[in-house]
């Protein structure tokens, strides 16, 4: 019995006991016969008997060789599947039959789902984390400061009916919020289903279709954030209908101190900024879901100090005189806090509460510094024009 021998740099075996199997164009064959080195691209001018004897080397003309005669016909009839495209494209289960499943074609996920790496679209069954429910929370206290804003704006300083007015927002915007939570998937109870943010771009799926052949468009946009992209509208159109509904049967019956060109400029303003709130979010929520935290407490310090020096509040005394001052001054302290609960997320229990100690710092910094700039001269100087 002979040795098998190896056909140059490819390995192809050519064994006298045991033939190979069958290649395309017959480059090996059975026992008694040679292979058909010219098909696959061995040398013609290769005489059998030196090959045979083995005392000179007879190679494959590497300029000669064809790949597709060397390549086992059973694999030219194989059917490989296509890669799916684009960071947001992925395969739709159809049935699922046991520990079998059947995917579609690869396009567009259904609402309520995302793709996974393997990209199959994959069902969003996670909890919102923390920092997911202080966004909603960030994004849920924005109409409700703007009308609490333009509510003080409007009322005037004598009219009893601006605390009214502020319960009746507060009432809106929770029972929107409440109403919108038992709407969302699972429906009638108050928590939701989410899809876990990992980037950026997961915010903006529709800047992510690709193009195979750069003039076909795969168009696979869906919110790969579900639901805090829609949820947010959603809200939003449950405070317009209630504001709708009960706000100006508030403001008919109890703003008798006001003109009746003032009583609903509150509302006419709120028609103003939800258009304004619902592009906001159509547009930078991603922007918004990663720099809220920082948004909060840049925008609280600011109105503090503003409001402070308005009032010309330069001591502690000034600021316990009335009551509505200590108010607001409690409402700036809780944005404070939950500005800094958002940028520490609490992943560390002990090290970031005592975090929370700074928030009177801003206040006391102002009281404290108060008599160097004194707040009242400006304010008077400016009202004379100097």
């Amino acid at each position: 019995m002979r040795k098998p021998r190896f056909l140059g740099i490819l390995g192809l075996e050519v064994s006298r006991v045991h033939p190979p199997t069958p290649l395309l164009g017959e480059a090996v064959v059975g026992r008694d016969s040679e292979p058909n080195v010219a098909g696959a691209g061995f040398q013609r001018d290769c005489p059998a008997s030196r090959r045979r004897s083995g005392r000179e080397r007879c190679g494959p003309d590497v300029r000669a060789l064809r790949l597709d005669r060397l390549i086992p016909a059973s694999l030219g009839n194989l059917e490989w599947p296509m890669a799916c495209l684009g960071l947001y494209c992925g395969k739709t289960l159809l049935f699922k039959n046991g520990s079998s499943e059947v995917y579609g074609e690869c396009g567009v996920c259904p609402r309520g789902q995302r793709t996974n790496a393997q990209k199959y679209c994959q069902p969003c069954t996670e909890s919102p984390e923390l920092y997911d429910w202080l966004y909603l929370g960030f994004m849920a206290m924005l109409p409700l400061v703007l009308h609490w804003f333009f509510i003080e704006w409007y009322s005037g300083k004598k009219s009893s009916s601006a605390l009214f007015q502020h319960i009746t927002a507060l009432f809106e915007c929770t029972m929107a919020a409440i109403i919108t939570l038992l709407v969302s998937d699972p429906v009638g109870v108050l928590y939701i289903r989410s899809c876990r943010v990992l980037m950026l771009s997961d915010w903006y799926t529709m800047l992510y279709n690709p193009s195979p052949d750069y003039v076909t468009t795969v168009h696979c946009t869906h919110e790969a954030v579900y639901p805090l992209y829609t949820i947010v509208f959603v809200y939003y159109a449950f405070c317009l209908v209630l504001m709708m509904l009960l706000r100006p049967l508030l403001v008919k019956k109890i703003a008798c101190g006001l003109g009746k060109s003032d009583r609903f400029k509150s509302i006419y303003a709120a028609l103003y900024f939800f258009p304004i709130l619902t592009v906001l979010q159509a547009v930078g929520g991603g922007l918004l879901y990663y720099a809220f935290p920082y948004i909060i407490l840049v925008l609280s310090l600011v109105t503090l100090a503003v409001y402070m020096s308005a009032s010309e509040i330069e001591n502690c005394y000034d600021l316990l005189v009335r009551k509505k001052r200590l108010i607001v001054l409690f409402s700036h302290w809780l944005l404070h806090a939950y500005g800094i609960v958002s940028i520490s997320r609490v992943d560390r229990l002990e090290h970031d509460l005592p975090l929370l100690a700074l928030v009177p710092t801003p206040a006391l910094f102002y009281l404290f510094t108060a008599k160097f700039t004194e707040p009242s001269r400006i304010l008077s100087e400016g009202a004379n024009g100097h």
